[in-house]
């Protein structure tokens, strides 16, 4: 006869027992729903909830304040309520499924929300590029035909390639040579810094209306020139030149402002990075009898490689995407066109619909190389780490 006692099949499951229960079949697939509702969920009243608060927020015959206070308790304490509720539901399930469930309940509304407002932006674009100028009439290739034929579309593809090259490789360089040379000052680094970093405060718009002074040019007959260029320029014995209009070199003169924007970003980056080379290194070469200059090339130039490649194709997406400097110093004429101000023109001055997409599509084609650089480069930081 067996040792065990009668009914002990009716006490409590050990904890081996009860955790291959846990895992069985049905249990996992009731957390999947409960993950699949808790995504769900949160978006779906939010969107009730907002799409009443926008229709009331536009009714222009509300009273302001009540107009402020909705707002604040919606776009603020109503998301900030609706998470915190979530969180409280989350807590009365079992305790073997709020920790499954949790992560969904906060990640869960974001990735729903990236996909209405990025993935369906994105394949309604290419939807789009393959039809007329109303959106209506399928035209197949035609748009894709027209990018790379128009004489305009050209020219501004060439462009944007110039930019690529340029503004790029002369931000990084002029940013590592201020990141090496402010690391060397042993008092004032931080003002140093602060004053080439200035620049990144000013929005493309801001920084654009400062450069059209410098570059302004009048007529003779329309008073003194007021540009600091031509103030300079004329105070040499020169005549004074309309520079936006003198292609191909108002190209790099619109260049410089991009230049002059993103050398602070570029300083910033690799002088933290210089600064995270060992100082070991750094005397063992000094000790062999490098010049700082050989320190530079080969020591700490090989060392923040990585930091370089990082910033330079961030300024590769930030340059392919330009449109504020170019519209407002010249409107994209004398020359100056890019694809992204091509891709504005044709939405919203045009109203081709079609080629517009069609731009934008091969615009967005053209930086997913750069992002798979990117996050090849960031992944091969964290497996070295």
């Amino acid at each position: 006869m067996s040792d065990r006692e009668p009914g002990v099949d009716l006490q409590e499951p050990t904890e081996p027992e009860r955790v291959i229960r846990e895992d069985a079949p049905g249990s996992n697939v009731a957390i999947a729903g409960l993950r699949l509702a808790a995504s769900l969920i949160i978006p779906v009243v939010g969107f009730f909830v907002l799409y009443w608060a926008f229709d009331f927020l536009r009714d222009q015959e509300a009273n302001r304040v009540l107009l402020v206070i909705v707002a604040l308790v919606v776009g603020v304490f109503g998301i900030f309520g609706l998470y915190l509720a979530m969180d409280r539901v989350v807590n009365r399930l079992p305790e073997n499924v709020q920790e499954a469930v949790r992560p969904y309940v906060f990640v869960g509304p974001a990735l729903v929300l990236l996909a209405v407002f990025l993935v369906y932006p994105a394949l309604r674009t290419i939807w789009i590029s393959f039809l007329d100028a109303s959106g209506e009439e399928w035209v197949g290739l035609e748009n894709y035909g027209f990018v790379f034929t128009d004489e305009e579309m050209v020219r501004s593809i060439r462009n944007t390639i110039g930019w690529i090259i340029i503004v790029p490789a002369v931000s990084v360089s002029i940013g590592l040579l201020f990141a090496w040379l402010v690391d060397k000052l042993r008092r004032g680094e931080a003002f140093a810094k602060s004053m080439i970093f200035l620049p990144m405060a000013i929005s493309f718009v801001g920084a654009s209306i400062v450069w059209r002074f410098v570059y302004s040019f009048r007529p003779e007959g329309f008073g003194e020139q007021i540009g600091l260029l031509n103030g300079i320029w004329t105070g040499l014995g020169f005549e004074p030149v309309s520079w936006l209009l003198s292609e191909p070199w108002n190209n790099l003169l619109l260049m410089i402002i991009m230049v002059w924007l993103q050398t602070g970003f570029a300083m910033v980056i690799l002088s933290a990075a210089i600064k995270a080379v060992p100082d070991d290194i750094l005397e063992a070469a000094r000790i062999d009898g490098a010049t700082e200059t050989q320190v530079f090339w080969r020591v700490v130039f090989p060392s923040i490689m990585s930091s370089i490649v990082v910033v330079t194709t961030t300024m590769v997406i930030t340059v392919m995407k330009v449109f504020d400097i170019v519209f407002v110093m010249t409107t994209g004429q004398f020359g100056t066109e890019v694809i992204a101000e091509r891709m504005i023109r044709w939405f919203f001055r045009f109203g081709h619909d079609g080629r517009g997409a069609a731009v934008a599509v091969v615009l967005f084609l053209a930086i997913i190389p750069i992002m798979l650089i990117n996050v090849r480069r960031f992944r091969a930081e964290e497996a070295i780490r």
